[in-house]
This record gives C-alpha cells, sequence and structure tokens, in this order.
C-alpha cells in the first residue's frame, strides 16, 4: 500500500491523474516492487484548470461518487477513492462495493456509509435522465 501511494504522489506532484487505479493495473514483481500501469485514461491536471475533465472514467467498482454524480471537476481525490478501495478489499478479500451500474454502485456506496438516499434521489433521476441507467435498476 505504501508503494502505491507513493507513486501516486509522484503522479500527482507532476500533475497526472491516473483515473484508472485498480487492482488489475498494479504490477508486483518478484522482489515485491510495485508498478502502476496502464495510464491510458491517465490526464495532465491543474488545480485552477478551467477546461473539465470527463466523468466516464475509472472502472465502476472503484469510481469515486462525484464522477457517478457527473462532476467534471476534480482531482487527485478521485484516485485516493480507488486506493481506499482496494485497502478495503484486501481486508475483506473480495470487492467491498460490486455494482452492474453506476445507480446499483451509487445506492451501494450510500448505504455503506449510511447516506440517506433521499439526499442522492435527484442525483439518480439525472443520471437516469442522461440515459447513463435505467429505472430499473432502482
Amino acid at each position: 500500500m505504501k508503494q502505491l501511494l507513493c507513486g501516486l504522489e509522484h503522479c500527482h506532484s507532476r500533475g497526472i491523474l491516473h483515473r484508472d487505479i485498480k487492482g488489475s493495473n498494479l504490477l508486483v514483481n518478484n522482489d515485491g516492487v510495485l508498478k502502476i500501469g496502464d495510464f491510458g485514461l491517465a490526464s495532465f491536471y491543474k488545480p485552477d484548470q478551467d477546461q473539465p475533465l470527463t466523468s466516464r472514467v475509472v472502472t465502476l467498482w472503484y469510481r469515486a461518487p462525484e464522477l457517478l454524480l457527473g462532476s467534471t471537476e476534480y482531482g487527485p481525490a478521485i484516485d485516493l477513492w480507488s486506493v481506499g478501495c482496494i485497502l478495503a478489499e484486501l481486508f475483506v478479500c473480495k470487492p467491498i462495493m460490486p455494482g452492474r451500474t453506476e445507480v446499483s454502485f451509487l445506492i451501494n456506496t450510500a448505504s455503506a456509509y449510511s447516506v440517506p438516499l433521499i439526499s442522492t434521489d435527484f442525483h439518480i433521476q439525472n443520471i437516469i435522465l442522461q440515459g447513463r441507467a435505467n429505472a430499473q435498476d432502482l
């Protein structure tokens, strides 16, 4: 975990967001040295940038709630959310919030943190209206 956080700090301090941190993108050699791989969704990042980023990044199970809600302004926190998901998986030996759709993942995330779904209903309806989910996924 320390190697992963140090690697991300290296990227973030140089203005790079990985945007797809997940177990299959972490490579470990026989000596236990971790390398972060697959920078295909990576993007340069500046805290004061005014160009919006896409919210359609990061594998669903590791996607931060702000991305599920369609945010186009984000930073290193989205990579750190993914790291937190990986850490939890290491403790429980299984994915902590699997889901087939953005809506089901959002509901799983809200219930895991005891967030009332009423506060997210508006955003869920917007996701459905944008065609990113079906009403039956609720």
